[in-house]
Order: C-alpha cells, then sequence, then structure tokens
C-alpha cells in the first residue's frame, strides 16, 4: 500500500496536479514494483496566507507524505526519493530545493483495508523489496 499527499500552494499546484499526479505515480510504481493499477493520492491544494515555509523557497514549494506499509528497503525507499526529485523537476520544473518528500512507515496490522486489517490482506505485490 503506498497513499500519498500532496501540499502546495493552490495557484502553483493545481495546474500541474494531473502531470505531477502520473510522475509520483510511476515513481512508485517503479521504485517499489507496485502494481500499476493501485493508485491512491490526495491533492490540499493551499491558500498563500495557510502555507507557511522557510526563506528560500518559492511558490512553487510542495511537500509529499507517503504512507507505506512497512518492510521496503533502504535502497528501495531512497531509490524512490531520487526518482521523485529527478522525475518531477524535469517533468513539472519543481525544484529540489522547492520539494520536500517524507515516507512514513507502518505496521500492516496498523492498516484497515477492504474490511480487514492490513496483516490479513492478500496481496498481489510484495512489500518487502
Amino acid at each position: 500500500m503506498a497513499q500519498v499527499k500532496i501540499y502546495g500552494i493552490r495557484e502553483h499546484l493545481k495546474p500541474i496536479q494531473h502531470n505531477l499526479s502520473e510522475i509520483i505515480h510511476t515513481c512508485i510504481v517503479e521504485a517499489f514494483k507496485y502494481p500499476a493499477d493501485k493508485k491512491f493520492q490526495r491533492f490540499f491544494p493551499m491558500e498563500q496566507e495557510d502555507f507557511y515555509y522557510a526563506p528560500g523557497r518559492t511558490a512553487a514549494y510542495t511537500i509529499l507524505e507517503i504512507s507505506i506499509f512497512e518492510g521496503r528497503s533502504t535502497a528501495s525507499k531512497k531509490e524512490l526519493i531520487r526518482l521523485l526529485f529527478e522525475r518531477i523537476r524535469d517533468g513539472v520544473g519543481i525544484s529540489p530545493e522547492d520539494l520536500e518528500i517524507t515516507i512514513f512507515e507502518t505496521p500492516t496490522a496498523s492498516w484497515g483495508i477492504r474490511g480487514l486489517p492490513g496483516d490479513e490482506l492478500q496481496l498481489n505485490y510484495n512489500v518487502n523489496i
């Protein structure tokens, strides 16, 4: 499981939302060997006055929060981060200085999906990569 929250300033985020969504998804599929049909994303376009960030960032500043089942290797998580920085820069023009990525890992028993605790689900993909 991978669920992604994307935060940014509305005026910047809305015009690139579709392309950004596709880039994020393809990076997750590639780095985590994740099924292409499993796409779970939520966009949070914010008003400028509600989004504070440190000096040195621009209006393109974007935060990605990725929640995943515990089990991916450090190498696969680092690969995801590298792919996201590169492809988001090249695909929608957000520089690495304006992008922050956090991966939150949670034990499968802490998830509830399709009426079951996550550790009781039958998955069609491997989490331990």
